[in-house]
């Protein structure tokens, strides 16, 4: 069964810095694009940052460029989102996901099929 699991969300103040995690089961996650993307409520999913297949070409949102990077362990089948220098606006719950399609823009959530349940990421002093 295919399943994605994010994990190391939490409080932190302004400044501060989060690794979050993807751990893939159920396939070999570096045959896939894998984004990441964020959410508020009363907002649209926001595509921050997503690594390709095979060569892990990246991608990332002008809003967090400098700040996140995307990498991928493929021994541990998992995409870490590395974000630093944390600001209050980048409060949300971020999402990880996979496209099996191979197909679409890697920042639109509609070019992904399975999710992951989120972690919540909190900046606030």
């Amino acid at each position: 069964q295919l399943q994605l699991v994010e994990s190391g969300g939490g409080l932190v103040q302004p400044g501060g810095s989060l690794r979050l995690s993807c751990a893939a089961s159920g396939f070999t996650l570096v045959n896939y694009a894998i984004g990441w993307f964020r959410q508020v409520p009363g907002k649209e999913r926001e595509g921050v940052s997503c690594i390709g297949n095979t060569r892990g070409s990246t991608y990332y949102a002008d809003s967090v460029k400098g700040r996140f990077t995307i990498s991928r362990d493929n021994a541990k089948n998992t995409v870490y989102l590395q974000i630093n220098s944390l600001k209050p606006k980048d409060t949300a719950v971020y999402y990880c996901a996979v496209t099996l399609r191979g197909q679409g823009l890697c920042w639109l959530p509609t070019t992904y099929d399975y999710w992951g349940q989120g972690t919540q990421v909190t900046v606030s002093s």
